[in-house]
């Protein structure tokens, strides 16, 4: 096969080589300059996210049943179309606490689920918290 003549259009594996070599020279010296960059974000980052801390109190600073009802009212809000009326009312029974959720009428078929699914749900949330901090809850949807 005689070779065609070659256009200055077309490159051969020759030229391809070159130009990869370049472009590796390019990316390692981009490549240094961000690493430089990233040495230096550190330390400015730690200072700007020290200013920014906010003190979390712990469980054990707080009411022990004030975290878990809390939470029950959080997830019941967010399953609520009617936010406002959702709300959490906790009774001492002895050996145990038992959380009160009233919400409004309408949202109720949504707080307890088909088959009671979202309400179990909620229940086993809680239980594992519960749990956590040693004590024994259980809720009931009013």
């Amino acid at each position: 096969m005689p070779d065609s003549p070659r256009t200055e259009d077309q490159e051969t594996p020759e030229d391809e080589v070159v130009d990869e070599a370049e472009e590796t020279e390019a990316t390692s010296d981009d490549a240094e300059e961000s690493d430089a960059d990233l040495t230096e974000a550190p330390e400015e980052q730690d200072a700007e996210e020290d200013s920014d801390l906010v003190a979390i109190p712990e469980i054990s600073e707080l009411d022990d049943n004030s975290p878990l009802r809390e939470m029950v009212e959080y997830v019941a809000r967010a399953l609520t179309s009617n936010p406002d009326a959702v709300s959490v009312s906790e009774e001492d029974d002895g050996n145990r606490t038992v959380f009160h959720l009233s919400v409004d009428e309408k949202d109720k078929g949504k707080v307890i689920g088909r088959d009671g699914r979202v309400a179990q749900s909620i229940r086993s949330l809680l239980r594992v918290a519960a749990t956590k901090q040693g004590t024994r809850i259980t809720l009931e949807i009013d």
